[in-house]
């Protein structure tokens, strides 16, 4: 059930705060080490470089992006070795200490900013950004008013022409209340004058885990089948 959506966008934030306490950090789950975690990181990989590719941009240097809810910086780091230059790269994290981590792991050149996206607009100017991008942020939302706020900040961020990249999971997890699964319906309810592409990725992480103990190439086998829990998708914003 969606919290009450006239709930104040700070109480969301202070919320997604104590959500994350309640996370282990550090969990095999999600280490490059595991095989499961590795294939299913691949193989968003290959789908951010095709969305590039389409777009027509072979050559990523140029590109502005900004992610919100960078974390502690993993995915601007992948996105380095994609191409991007660092001075052209910010990173926004709500959480103090993600954001000292992020900070000491990234270039120096790469902008990262401890902030609330939804309540400092202005952290970046309008229009500026090539690209906006979030992962698995949207899924630990449960204010719907807030989830529509921050859409709102980071379309105002995009140039016409660009786009937000998105990478979420569209089913609920049953066994974690903290968050819920994002429909593709909800996407572009959230950016309605986008024009939306989606891909489904991901095979299901508890089926990924099980099925890679056996063999890693089971990955891809059972990514053939209707069992993907994630979308990529692209936004874009009229010119």
């Amino acid at each position: 059930m969606p919290h009450d959506p006239t709930s104040v966008p700070h109480d969301e934030a202070t919320a997604v705060q104590t959500r994350y306490a309640r996370r282990a950090s550090g969990e095999w789950r999600y280490s490059l080490l595991n095989p499961a975690a590795l294939l299913a990181t691949q193989e968003r990989q290959r789908a951010i470089a095709r969305v590039l590719v389409a777009q027509g941009w072979c050559d990523p240097a140029p590109l502005r992006l900004a992610e919100v809810g960078c974390g502690t910086g993993g995915n601007l780091l992948e996105l380095l070795r994609m191409g991007f230059a660092p001075q052209h790269l910010s990173g926004i994290e709500l959480l103090p200490e993600r954001a000292r981590e992020a900070r000491h792991l990234l270039p120096p050149a790469v902008a990262v900013h401890c902030a609330d996206a939804v309540q400092a607009p202005r952290l970046l100017p309008e229009a500026s950004q090539d690209i906006v991008y979030q992962s698995t942020v949207f899924s630990s939302l449960l204010d719907d008013a807030f989830q529509q706020r921050l859409a709102d900040t980071m379309w105002h961020w995009v140039r016409p022409g660009g786009g937000v990249l998105w990478y979420d999971f569209t089913v609920d997890n049953p066994r974690n209340p903290d968050v819920r699964g994002v429909p593709l319906s909800r996407v572009g309810a959230l950016f309605p004058h986008g024009q939306l592409r989606a891909e489904r990725l991901t095979l299901a992480p508890p089926l990924a885990r099980a099925v890679v103990r056996m063999h890693p190439a089971l990955y891809t086998l059972f990514n053939r089948w209707p069992l993907r829990t994630h979308v990529l998708a692209w936004i874009q914003k009229p010119q």
